[in-house]
């Protein structure tokens, strides 16, 4: 069996999205039986900046692209993902995830949002405040979603006063 520590994290990006109400867009997974509500985010394709897959994963996680990039992380933020959920995705060869994390405001309402995209990956959404964020997120990503927020919050307070 490999160590875990041995394996190479995977590159994706996250998406903080926010609305004109300074709230974010959060997803329950639609592959779990827990709670496990999670923001857009996915892997970044070769020859992709991770701009352009943020832009790709909301149209493929949110049913739209409608939305503007505000922010974006001059790091990169690691997790690993917990043993009984490592071995099943991407065959077991990723020990986590590295993600640069972009903050977008978007620009519809929300009948422009439809997760029931080729390849649905929630089963549910909704708009939550920054400060309830880190109580609703699957916990082993609660200390990535502290960093984003640290980074990001200021913006949801922004996008009220825009």
């Amino acid at each position: 069996m490999t160590n875990p520590n041995d394996l190479p994290y995977r590159p994706c990006v996250g998406i903080m999205l926010l609305n004109r109400d300074g709230l974010v867009f959060v997803g329950q997974r639609h592959d779990m039986t827990e709670a496990a509500w999670q923001m857009p985010q996915g892997g970044i394709d070769p020859g992709e900046t991770p701009r352009e897959a943020a832009l790709r994963e909301l149209l493929e996680e949110v049913g739209s692209n409608d939305a503007e990039i505000i922010a974006e992380r001059d790091d990169w933020l690691s997790y690993d993902l917990p043993d009984h959920i490592r071995s099943k995705v991407w065959d077991g060869k990723y020990r986590g995830q590295t993600q640069k994390w972009i903050a977008m405001r978007f620009k519809g309402d929300d009948t422009a949002i439809n997760i029931q995209t080729e390849h649905p990956e929630f089963n549910v959404w909704k708009w939550l405040p920054v400060p309830q964020l880190i109580d609703e997120i699957v916990a082993f990503k609660r200390p990535i979603y502290q960093q984003v927020i640290d980074g990001f919050g200021h913006l949801a307070v922004q996008s009220l006063n825009d």
